[in-house]
């Protein structure tokens, strides 16, 4: 059977991230960057896409137990044999050069016979590479790839049906490490690093990292292991962060929701600075508040919804036809169309971001204030048109309520800044102007008084997982009547198993495509946060708790997950889904300080 969603870790040096399974198996690895073609592609085909597996000779199923050094992203995974127990332990070093892979095989006791099996196979699963040997290294090349492989201390390696094997005994305190190295393949050989001592500065360099932590409440473990995962997706050379670290991993087991995520998306740019801010992690939201201005630069009206990790606006969507798909879920795209369309929210979430920014006290930026000012007038003529709204959604633009609710975020931003910094220049009463009349047409239009709820867009009576947010950007207060009615009626329509669907798939006109999804954990934070917003801590509480349940073994979220299987759904790990819990965290936590 092919793994599980929750079966994989996260590893990571913070410019691109493998998956790696229960089995020992690395399944997932573009090098040198996130969103670079796989050489290990398992996790959305089979052993032939690539892979590199480290267990004991002739284990068939999951390891024994597995954990991360505490606050680390350091992985050990241990089987227990009838000859003993092997430790693998699994890394990729912050890089100088190269991206490294580092595998440390150590005995824990007894005498354990160990089999390493490795497939390389570049773009994505389609080119087996020309293997050579040099200097103790088996060395890789096909095109611009290369990859060279050695261990400390040398191990006999042979090929076999199109990869590299190798077996080797431990006893208890023996160890043998393997290193996987990228680079170009006119470029020489970078540098070899030390595995022992890449494993000893990394376990310093996260611990120290993660140290800086402010958040002391219960669920400071579960926090911090969100932190930790939200900085493994960040790209360091930029300050951008990753949605995912894979693609089409399905919404839909067999269907045909598979989105490519290795990409920086704005819809919530605010959310994700002020978690950064409130955890107590400055520099990391300066460097994202940095590549969004750089990301955004332009003309407004060619604002994205995403761009590539280093501001890249071109991320053309294509097939890849060889690979299965996981759990043969095809097909597998690279790249996203989503980035043509038209989404007015992320006006409002750029807006929000840059006011968010400038009164925790980020350092200024000349240019920031005057790119505000493009965007608001692009806003006055815009804001009128429909969209495709914060999902992406493939049936037809419309008058999405959230995206209208988001113009008024980018208005009501710019007057308030206006107000706080009077030694800036700007259109207040235009800004008011657009405010108020934006307010007030979302609340004749897409407000349904018969059922006491807003609605997903103009005229219909379908919901938004995104609505609950109206209170937490401000556009009407908590105890207004018409949010409470609103949270509780996506409660009741949207809910599924307890947690919160984004919106009605079946609705098929609005989503344009076939089959389900699961319910969405950042839809059910929020829906935590409102709960707690509208004064029902207590059950606000209770769904924290039930959603910090559904991480896999070493703390981990996808994007969906599927009360009814018991299973995660979609790109894994999730940005959005540790940014909802780490921010629910803090809001229940700032409840029982003020309490």
């Amino acid at each position: 059977m092919h793994p599980a969603i929750e079966d994989y870790a996260l590893i990571g040096d913070e410019q691109t991230a493998a998956l790696v399974g229960r089995d020992g198996s690395v399944d997932w690895l573009c090098l040198p960057r996130f969103d670079s073609a796989a050489c290990f592609a398992k996790l959305l085909g089979d052993k032939d896409n690539g892979h590199w597996r480290i267990a004991p000779k002739g284990a068939k199923g999951p390891c024994t137990r597995r954990a991360y050094r505490p606050d680390t992203l350091v992985l050990d995974t241990e089987w227990e044999t009838d000859e003993g127990t092997v430790r693998v332990t699994d890394l990729m070093p912050q890089r100088e050069r190269a991206p490294d892979l580092v595998r440390i095989v150590e005995g824990v006791s007894g005498r354990v016979t160990v089999r390493s099996t490795i497939r390389l196979r570049f773009d994505y699963g389609s080119i087996i590479p020309w293997m050579r040997r040099s200097d103790g290294h088996r060395i890789a090349i096909a095109g611009p790839d290369s990859v060279w492989l050695r261990s400390e201390p040398e191990v006999h390696t042979w090929g076999e049906d199109f990869g590299t094997h190798s077996e080797f005994t431990v006893a208890e305190g023996e160890k043998v490490a393997f290193v996987l190295t990228w680079h170009p393949s006119h470029e020489p050989r970078p540098p070899l690093v030390d595995p022992y001592e890449a494993l000893s500065s990394s376990v310093v360099d996260w611990r120290r990292w993660a140290s800086h932590c402010r958040y002391d409440g219960p669920y400071r473990d579960t926090v911090v292991r969100s932190l930790i995962t939200l900085k493994a997706l960040s790209y360091a050379p930029t300050g951008g962060i990753v949605a995912a670290a894979t693609t089409s991993l399905p919404e839909d087991v067999g269907g045909v929701r598979n989105w490519d995520y290795r990409y920086c998306w704005l819809r919530d740019s605010t959310l994700t600075l002020g978690v950064l801010l409130s955890a107590g992690y400055h520099k990391e939201a300066e460097a994202w508040r940095n590549w969004l201005l750089r990301a955004v630069a332009g003309d407004p009206a060619d604002l994205q919804i995403m761009y590539g990790l280093a501001g890249e606006r071109r991320l053309p969507e294509f097939e890849l036809p060889w690979l299965a798909g996981h759990a043969g879920s095809a097909p597998v795209r690279i790249g996203n169309g989503a980035v043509t369309q038209l989404q007015l929210d992320v006006y409002g979430e750029v807006m929000d971001s840059l006011y968010l920014a400038r009164r925790s006290g980020l350092s200024p930026k000349p240019h920031m204030w005057a790119m505000q000012r493009a965007l608001l007038k692009f806003l006055r003529s815009a804001w009128r048109q429909p969209d495709e709204g914060l999902w992406e959604v493939r049936g037809g633009r419309r008058h999405f309520v959230h995206s209208k609710v988001m113009v008024w975020v980018a208005a009501d931003r710019a007057v308030r800044t206006l107000e706080e910094h009077p030694e800036l220049s700007g259109d207040l009463d235009a800004w008011r102007e657009l405010r108020d009349e934006v307010h007030r047409e979302v609340c004749e239009k897409g407000y349904d008084p018969g059922r006491n709820t807003f609605t997903q867009y103009y005229g219909s009576r379908g919901l938004d997982a995104a609505l609950l947010l109206i209170p937490r950007v401000g556009f009407l207060p908590p105890d207004d009547s018409r949010v409470i009615g609103t949270v509780d009626a996506v409660r009741a329509e949207l809910g599924h198993g307890g947690f919160v669907r984004r919106y009605d798939v079946e609705d098929g006109p609005v989503d344009g495509l076939p089959g389900g999804e699961g319910v969405f954990l950042a839809c059910s934070f929020w829906l935590a946060d409102a709960l707690h917003m509208t004064g029902r801590t207590q059950e606000a509480r209770q769904l924290f708790e039930r959603l910090v349940g559904l991480t896999n073994d070493v703390g981990l979220l996808a994007e969906e997950y599927d009360p009814v299987a018991g299973c995660q759904l979609g790109n894994f790990p999730q940005a959005f889904s540790h940014i909802g819990l780490v921010n629910t965290a803090l809001v229940l936590s700032e409840g029982d300080q003020a309490g």
